[in-house]
């Protein structure tokens, strides 16, 4: 499932590419046919993301909520590619955009566009977004660390990759009550995902690996040399060279070294 900072650099492509006069959408699917008449020759005013989802805003009552789940795609294309029986949505502007297998594809309202987002917790990337919120949301959960960073609800944009690195990083066992950790670790928690988010918004693909431990800038380094644990179990670690470990929390696999982590 795309993180937090997909999204974001996707609103801003979108933002960019469409923002430039009147867009026109069809749906070769089918599913769509009707909110793609509705937005077909509007302008679009807006483009933001809140954690994992994406607003394209036309006007006050009619916003674009998009969400890409596991599978979903939203991707550029010349505008002479015809799309496929598979494209949900084709926008049109400087270029074409064909969204396949999403989630959620709907137009919503003013009302329900502000339920979604007050749902959700704090996200990084977004500015006013608190380290304070952050807080409030761990400060009663028992639940291990490693399942809170995935509730949409305590921060908004973390996935299951950033959420073993960050934990890495910071040398935090992902088995940890949420409630056990203490102001200065929430603070770098916090901290960390600004600066990694904002840094995958820039590359536009996840690197967690610092140039101290690879001697490369992040945007050098290959696929498999950016992450420090996640699907790397039984892999030495990068700094100790313990196996990495991998268990299941709330069904979601997590990766961590358990000197580099210890409980």
């Amino acid at each position: 499932m795309p993180e937090g900072h997909t999204i974001h650099r996707l609103s801003k492509d979108l933002r960019s590419d469409l923002a430039t006069g009147v867009v026109k959408a069809t749906s070769p699917q089918g599913r769509f046919d009707h909110g793609a008449s509705l937005i077909t020759g509007k302008p679009l005013l807006g483009s933001e993301a809140w954690g994992k989802h994406l607003f394209l805003r036309f006007s006050t009552e009619t916003i674009l909520h998009i969400h890409l789940g596991l599978i979903g795609k939203f991707r550029p294309q010349p505008l002479d590619v015809s799309p496929t029986e598979t494209v949900r949505l084709r926008l049109e502007g400087r270029q074409a955009w064909h969204l396949t297998g999403p989630q959620k594809c709907v137009l919503v309202g003013a009302d329900e566009f502000v339920a979604t987002t007050d749902a959700l917790g704090p996200d990084p990337l977004r500015r006013g977004s608190r380290c304070e919120d952050f807080a409030v949301g761990l400060a009663k959960r028992k639940t291990p660390i490693a399942i809170s960073l995935l509730d949409q609800s305590v921060i908004a944009g973390i996935g299951n990759v950033y959420r073993a690195e960050f934990l890495f990083l910071l040398g935090i066992h992902p088995k940890r009550p949420s409630c056990d950790l203490n102001p200065a670790e929430i603070k770098n928690l916090w901290d960390l995902s600004v600066s990694q988010l904002r840094q995958g918004v820039r590359l536009n693909r996840i690197v967690t690996v610092s140039q101290e431990d690879s001697g490369r800038t992040p945007g050098r380094l290959k696929p498999e040399d950016s992450l420090y644990v996640y699907k790397r179990e039984g892999q030495p670690c990068r700094r100790c060279a313990s196996p990495i470990r991998v268990s299941a929390f709330a069904g979601r696999n997590c990766w961590w070294c358990d000197r580099c982590q210890a409980r």
